[in-house]
This record gives structure tokens, C-alpha cells and sequence, in this order.
């Protein structure tokens, strides 16, 4: 698994929607006052949604590390919070407070992630918070393969004993980072067997993201969880297929043992909880954890999922690094 990039910050157009596709209208949006927190709003999921609850009349609050990074939304109802993090519980507090909603992202990739979600838990619940939509992650357990979904299990365990409305939307893996799989020499390799993954667009997952938050009833999904995936599971090797026919290239997919998949990363520096992640994330597509195409994207939006392909298509800067 490669670093996957940051997003730039470019005016973001409500109107247009350029991040990708406007939500079916399956709702209708009430009690629009209802000021809802967006954290992680400079991510790639995190601004897609920022831009479809404008579009949608949203009065939203958008949390940054820095306001630079912060979609630009000039004539929305949209404000914008900085904090350093979910751990400054002060600035958490200020982001929060008025709001009924919180829209949590889980925090970057750390060995202490769970603590710092547990922090940004206790926080809403102090800051009068009333119902979180949690993005989580598909298959999340406490013996989960993938060693970051059992981060987002403990997140979710600590949510419910919070007492407050929750959604969890479980995302499977993005297309983005199958994309970014790809090494420097067009070599896509990794212990998943011949395992398959129901891989996800950020559009997608922005679309159901937005559903959730708006619906007429604020309470529609209270207590509910669901898969957010493409419209269907494919192998890595399919994966370089689709990856060679748009970029011209060859790529192939080389499985790994997991022995030879912590040789090949060794090289990164990276601390072992990470490259623990790294490995594992393939190791849970050979074990069928990710494998499960879910009907959520449909259901909640009226649309179908983008499949990988649609994905290229649709996003050619993502994975312009494989165009050389």
C-alpha cells in the first residue's frame, strides 16, 4: 500500500457538484436550523459531503486542523472550527457546542486512534450532542483481520454505551486506494490471495453520508448500521485489468505470504502498527471480509454505486500518478 495523496483545496461549487453526483431527493429536508458538525471536513470524504449539505441548505459547521484547508462555501450557511485534533478537548468543545448532530470521521491513522476517538465521544456528549453518524468501516470487529477495522469497532462500542442516537456507516476500501496499491514498477501486490473487495467511491459514500444526516425524520436510522460498497466485488488481478486498460500499461497483480508482504514494506520506515495495517488490509480481502456487495448506495440514494471503472473514469486525477 502506497501513501495516498492529500486533496487540493479548490473553490468548491455547491451548485455544481463537481465532487461527484448530487443524492437522489428520497427525503425531504426539515428542520434546516439544525446545525450539524462536520468533522474531518478537508478530507476526501469529509468535503464532498461539506459541498452536498450546502447544496442541500445545510447549516453546517466544518471542522479543520487549519482554516486554509477548509472547503470554500461563500454564500452557504457554513462556518468553520479549527482544532488540532480529537484529543484538545477545549477546541472540540467550541466545535460541537449548538449543535444537535455530529458527523465523526475517524482520526488519522495512529496507535492511539481509539483514545482519540473515545475523547471526541465524551466531548459531543458534554457539548450537548444528540446523534453521531460514525463512519466506520466494513467488517469491523474486535477480531477483525484488518487491524484498523478493530479500531472502529471499540469506536462504535464506545459510542452505543454513550447513550446518544447513532448511524454507523461502514465503508469497504475506496477505489482510491486500490488505485494507489500499484507500485513503481506496475506491480500490484499483497497477501490477498484470490480474495475479492466490493471496493467504494468517497461520492458514494458522501451521498449516503448526506441521506443519513437530512432525512425528514432525524431519527430514521437511529441505531442502524450499514455496509457502504461498490455494486460489486472484484479481485486484485481483475483490479490491474481494469487499471491496464485505462492507463495502457501492464499491470499485474502478484499475490504475496504475509512474510514476503512485511519484506516488501519493510523498506517504508514505517512503525509496526502501521505496516500491521498495511498487510492486513489485503489479508482481510484473502479472508472474504470485504468481499459482500451492499445494496446501501441504491437504497438510500436512488442511484447504483460507481463500479471501479466508472471510477476511473470519472476521476482521472486520482490516479494520474499511473499515467507516466
Amino acid at each position: 500500500m502506497l501513501p495516498v495523496p492529500v486533496d487540493p483545496c479548490p473553490l468548491d461549487d455547491p451548485s455544481s457538484l463537481a465532487y461527484g453526483r448530487r443524492p437522489a431527493k428520497a427525503t425531504t429536508v426539515t428542520g434546516m436550523d439544525d446545525l450539524i458538525v462536520v468533522t474531518g471536513a478537508s478530507g476526501r470524504v469529509g468535503r464532498r459531503l461539506a459541498v452536498r449539505l450546502a447544496a442541500e441548505g445545510a447549516h453546517q459547521r466544518l471542522v479543520v486542523r487549519s482554516a486554509d484547508r477548509a472547503p470554500r462555501l461563500p454564500g452557504t450557511e457554513t462556518e468553520v472550527a479549527i482544532s488540532p485534533g480529537y484529543a484538545d478537548v477545549d477546541s472540540m468543545r467550541a466545535a460541537m457546542t449548538g449543535a444537535r448532530t455530529l458527523f465523526l470521521v475517524s482520526g488519522r491513522e495512529d496507535a492511539d486512534r481509539v483514545t482519540q476517538h473515545r475523547a471526541a465521544i465524551d466531548t459531543a456528549v458534554d457539548a450537548g450532542i444528540e446523534r453521531i453518524v460514525y463512519l466506520s468501516f466494513m467488517g469491523a470487529a474486535p477480531d477483525a483481520t484488518f487491524t484498523f477495522a478493530r479500531d472502529h469497532w471499540a469506536t462504535e462500542e464506545h459510542i452505543r454505551a454513550s447513550g446518544l442516537h447513532f448511524t454507523f456507516l461502514r465503508d469497504c476500501l475506496y477505489h482510491d486506494a486500490i488505485a494507489h496499491f500499484v507500485g513503481a514498477d506496475d506491480v500490484l501486490r499483497g497477501p490477498a490471495g484470490d480474495g475479492v473487495v466490493a471496493a467504494v467511491s468517497h461520492d458514494d459514500v458522501a451521498d449516503v453520508a448526506t441521506v443519513a444526516l437530512l432525512a425528514e425524520d432525524r431519527h430514521a436510522f437511529d441505531g442502524q448500521t450499514f455496509d457502504v460498497t461498490g455494486p460489486t466485488a472484484f479481485s486484485l488481478a481483475e483490479a490491474a485489468q481494469v487499471l491496464s486498460r485505462a492507463t495502457g500499461r501492464t499491470i499485474h497483480y502478484q499475490p504475496e505470504t504475509l512474510e514476503e508482504a512485511y519484506a516488501s514494506r519493510a523498506g517504508y520506515g514505517a512503525p509496526q502498527w502501521e505496516v500491521d495495517g498495511w498487510v492486513s488490509s489485503y489479508a482481510a480481502i484473502a479472508a472474504g471480509e470485504l468481499a459482500t456487495p451492499s445494496p446501501t448506495v441504491k437504497r438510500l440514494t436512488a442511484r447504483p454505486a460507481q463500479s471501479f471503472a466508472e471510477w476511473l473514469d470519472l476521476n482521472p486525477g486520482d490516479w494520474a500518478h499511473l499515467r507516466r
